[in-house]
């Protein structure tokens, strides 16, 4: 279980990403919120983030790190408008993190080949253990 200075670096890590195209959608917002609740962060630690974000902290978990990424690829996707900036900032995250760079390339192109470009938890685990084989 990753500790409460993780979940807000995560958040915040989310934040950061739903704000680079400058305003965050009502629908990312709760999307956000959402997140933090299963995170068990208060409605006002998350607010907070939003004007004081935290240092990143690297999770050691390489499970908790595919599923950080998923949640920036579903968040990537709800606003439908996906940016060659906001691939990249993804990828760069992904990177980030520690993933590998094939198995980001293949989530950002297997992304095109399901409805609403989300792709399903089992497929994206699927990918990241070859890469981590």
């Amino acid at each position: 279980m990753i500790n409460r200075v993780e979940k807000l670096s995560l958040l915040s890590e989310m934040i950061a990403f739903a704000q680079a195209d400058e305003n965050i959608k009502s629908i990312e917002y709760k999307f956000l919120f959402s997140i933090a609740k299963q995170l068990e962060i208060s409605k006002d630690d998350f607010d907070y983030l939003f004007e004081h974000p935290v240092t990143y902290v690297h999770l050691k978990s390489h499970s908790e790190r595919i599923v950080q990424f998923h949640r920036l690829v579903l968040l990537m996707n709800l606003d439908k408008n996906i940016s060659s900036k906001e691939l990249v900032k993804l990828h760069n995250f992904g990177l980030r993190m520690g993933l590998g760079h094939e198995a980001i390339n293949r989530v950002l192109d297997l992304m095109e080949s399901f409805p609403n470009k989300m792709v399903p938890p089992d497929f994206l685990i699927d990918i990241f253990k070859v890469q981590y084989n």
